[in-house]
């Protein structure tokens, strides 16, 4: 039996939000601190943390090491079993 994939939480679809208005506006992704300052969140850690879930779901990803080199992806359908 396989499960389905959780919905993002509150603050992950703030942040998501965040990132991707801010690339439409900017052409690139917001410092971890400016996603921090739109979302509420003061602690630089739990917005690193919150992106890493992301990235970890295939929602978005970086091109270098910085959190400003991120994009959005596109999700990837479910694979079927066998």
């Amino acid at each position: 039996m396989k499960r389905e994939p959780r919905p993002l939480s509150a603050r992950q679809e703030a942040v998501m939000a965040v990132v991707r208005s801010w690339i439409i506006e900017r052409g690139h992704g917001p410092t971890i601190r400016e996603i921090g300052a739109r979302v509420g969140l003061s602690s630089t850690s739990s917005v690193a943390y919150q992106l890493a879930q992301l990235e970890k779901r295939g929602l978005i990803s970086r091109t270098g090491r910085e959190w400003s080199s991120c994009r959005l992806e596109t999700p990837k359908p479910p694979r079927r079993g066998l």
